[in-house]
């Protein structure tokens, strides 16, 4: 399968600002980070808690 170029690029960049608008691109980008941000945190959380103990369900070990 063929990757993205620059000219897809682009115009997938233009069609989201026409979507959005240029003010909330900032915020949009803002609110994706802190997502990864929480998903990461509770993978690590899950894989913490999984080798600390992986004989207890994971809902065990948060009582």
């Amino acid at each position: 399968m063929r990757s993205l170029g620059m000219p897809e690029l682009i115009i997938i960049l233009l069609v989201i600002v026409l979507l959005f608008g240029a003010r909330k691109l900032p915020d949009l980008a803002r609110s994706l980070g802190k997502s990864i941000n929480e998903f990461k945190k509770g993978r690590d959380e899950a894989k913490t808690a999984e080798t600390a103990d992986p004989q207890k369900p994971a809902d065990e070990k948060k009582s």
